[in-house]
């Protein structure tokens, strides 16, 4: 039996762990030139231990559990190489600095990356695919149409890793669309259905659905907008109206999560503000030696529940323009961003100084990127439900920010198409939201740092 979807990411990290523990025996097999006792494996394999969760973690952090990782296999050899080297260099600092545990294993550390490096790449680059590929896929039909319904068909399709694989989508907008969704019916040798119950014109079909999925039995049944957001980790636009909010989306109140999110909130403003401290001289000097202008800017945005309030960030254009309803697409034309501040924009560092804005309880360090007020209110007339992202908290990050990909050059929306899948990416956390959920986007918010100033 082949193992793919939801399992896909559990049998990765149970194989990674297999796999360090394995490379351990056998390096000091290669160590000792004979089979380590249970003593001497026991002594090396508690410290061990402590490394295999710190490089599980960066694991995590590189995206090497991700779905693009599992279902396409681009680039993944260069990602294990970087991330294998960074996992030694950080258990030679561990057991160095840290000399509690007795031993230094300088010459066991450097056959252990070798041996890891190719157990590693063995398990992931030849013996999880033929786990995880399926021989067979399970054929489907898709009913429904629109934008979405294109794309969840185009990304199934394309992807032999996925468990199912839609043999035809049958449009409801179609002039001949009753007699061919009733014949279909009747003849398809598909298991699964997946249909768009939100539409219309396939009410008068759900019954015959029903009697076949859940009277009969013939086929399996699967909803359309479900099946998107597992797919895509966001919500279908399609779907919102205020029913679904009042269902999906809870006002939040104060308990035990909003405790702990306040409480990180201060630990990590005040981190924030240490590094602002930090850096602000080399800042100074570096934005006086490129021409005048503030070291800061001040900025009206949308706080939560649409209120007013003053963001401050480190100046990173030419001068210290009043916010308007403009992109920094549109901005820029006359305002072009100064080489300082293109630096401190690839660094995320320009953020740093709305630490005053986290400890003051404006925002949060992780909730929907809140908007300039005068742009919020054209993207608030122009799209639909637009203004709900903010019945919580915004943050400095947030899960479109670590999902989202933007044209080059950009790194956050630029235009209403961007911004409308950025709210899809809004609502899936808000409905979503969770502490283990704020960990993740954290995580990958560090690994998206660490990016851009690797490519600096």
């Amino acid at each position: 039996m082949t193992i793919g979807g939801r399992m896909g990411p559990v049998l990765l990290f149970a194989g990674d762990i297999a796999v360090f523990a394995l490379s351990l025996w056998l390096t000091l097999f290669v160590r000792y030139g004979a089979a380590p006792s249970w003593n001497l494996f026991a002594d090396h394999f508690g410290p061990f231990l402590i490394l295999f969760a710190i490089w599980i973690l960066i694991f995590f952090m590189s995206g090497l559990y991700e779905k693009g990782i599992i279902f396409f296999q681009k680039n993944l050899s260069d990602a294990l190489l970087k991330t294998q080297f960074l996992n030694i260099v950080l258990a030679a600092l561990f057991f160095f600095v840290i000399p509690y545990f007795g031993i230094t294993p300088k010459t066991i550390l450097a056959i252990y990356l070798g041996v890891s490096l190719a157990l590693i790449f063995f398990w992931r680059l030849v013996v999880f695919p033929k786990l995880s590929r399926r021989r067979m896929r399970q054929e489907a039909l898709l009913i429904g149409n629109g934008t979405e319904v294109d794309e969840l068909f185009v990304e199934v399709n394309g992807n032999s890793r996925y468990p199912v694989h839609f043999e035809r989508v049958i449009d409801p907008a179609s002039p001949t669309y009753k007699e061919e969704l009733g014949e279909t019916l009747r003849n398809t040798q598909a298991e699964l259905v997946v249909v768009d119950v939100e539409n219309d014109s396939i009410q008068p079909f759900l019954p015959v659905i029903y009697g076949r999925a859940f009277v009969r039995k013939e086929i399996q049944f699967a909803d359309f907008h479900q099946l998107y957001e597992e797919v895509f980790d966001r919500v279908p636009l399609s779907l919102l109206r205020y029913e679904w909010f009042l269902k999906n989306i809870s006002h939040p109140t104060f308990g035990l999560h909003t405790l702990i999110k306040r409480i990180l909130d201060i630990v990590g403003g005040v981190a924030m503000g240490l590094v602002v401290a930090t850096i602000l001289p080399l800042v100074f000097v570096a934005m006086r030696i490129e021409g005048k202008g503030p070291l800061f800017i001040k900025q009206e945005r949308i706080g939560q529940h649409g209120t007013r309030m003053r963001a401050y960030k480190f100046r990173s254009m030419r001068r210290d323009k009043a916010a308007s309803h403009e992109w920094t697409v549109e901005e820029k034309r006359d305002n072009p961003i100064t080489r300082v501040g293109a630096l401190l924009r690839r660094t995320s560092l320009d953020e740093f100084p709305q630490f005053i804005n986290v400890l003051k309880g404006e925002i949060s360090l992780i909730g929907p990127r809140n908007d300039i007020e005068g742009l919020g209110k054209r993207l608030g007339e122009e799209i639909p439900y637009y203004s709900v992202r903010y019945v919580v908290k915004p943050g400095i990050t947030g899960w479109a920010q670590i999902n989202q990909k933007y044209e080059p050059g950009n790194i956050s929306p630029q235009s209403i198409k961007e911004t409308r899948v950025r709210l899809a990416y809004d609502f899936y956390y808000i409905k979503n939201r969770s502490l283990i959920l704020d960990l993740v986007i954290a995580l990958k918010t560090i690994k998206r740092m660490l990016f851009r100033v690797s490519n600096i």
